[in-house]
């Protein structure tokens, strides 16, 4: 199966087919980048009680190209071949094994807007460090924590979506907005750094019966979005 940062990304992109949920990594081999140390970690294993991170560590992909930190109470995998492309293919996973974000590189970027859904941003930054990989007339690249569909539906089906990861695309106006599409503009082609939010995946507060951008609305206040927050905005040129 693939990533649910992937699945987010291109079935979005169509809006053709309801999100599916997508199970925690199995016990894969370590991701052939490399990661180091920046402080010692601290605090309880409980995710719902754990305050943001103070201990990270930094992977830099294996061709040498991206650089990011992490909390150093998670680890960095290589879904082992699941995706048979080329370019980096790496998942975060917390303590539990949860996919928190994948990191994917040489994805063709394009989309098309045929309808549009109403939209609600939780939360977006614009990260200058990556605008080096795209086009002077392209939009600066921004992490975004966004949503599309129906406010009171009970689980994601396409249209209703959220996710978060990095966009060039402009900040949309107005009540409705084109489908979500998480990929930026990175040599040779593109590349995508997100997830999909998922109730199961994602540790959130709350009634579990609150419709599912609720649920997605009181997550963005969690200190485990705060640290995917933290994680993502955090990808770099490696060295910078």
């Amino acid at each position: 199966m693939v990533s649910t940062a992937l699945g987010l990304a291109l079935m979005l992109g169509s809006c053709s087919s309801p999100a599916q949920p997508t199970p925690p990594p199995s016990a894969s081999s370590a991701a052939s980048g490399t990661a180091t140390t920046s402080s010692a970690s601290s605090g309880s294993d409980a995710a719902a009680a754990t305050p943001p991170s103070s201990g990270w560590k930094t992977f830099t992909t294996s061709d040498g190209g991206l650089s990011f930190d992490f909390p150093a109470r998670w680890s960095v995998r290589d879904p082992s071949g699941e995706m048979p492309l080329e370019g980096e293919f790496v998942d975060v996973v917390n303590e539990a094994g949860k996919p928190m974000a994948s990191l994917r590189t040489n994805i063709v970027t394009g989309a098309e807007c045929t309808e549009k859904y109403p939209f609600i941003v939780f939360d977006s930054e614009p990260l200058q460090a990556l605008a080096e990989g795209g086009a002077a007339d392209t939009p600066v690249p921004r992490f975004v924590f966004e949503a599309r569909g129906d406010r009171t539906a009970p689980v994601a089906a396409l249209p209703t979506i959220a996710g978060y990861g990095i966009t060039m695309v402009p900040e949309e106006t107005g009540s409705t907005a084109c489908p979500m599409f998480h990929l930026f503009l990175w040599p040779p082609s593109g590349a995508l750094f997100g997830a999909a939010y998922n109730p199961e995946n994602n540790t959130t507060p709350g009634d579990p019966s609150l419709p599912y951008l609720e649920k997605a609305r009181l997550y963005a206040s969690t200190p485990e979005y705060q640290d995917i927050r933290k994680m993502i905005t955090s990808l770099r040129p490696a060295g910078k």
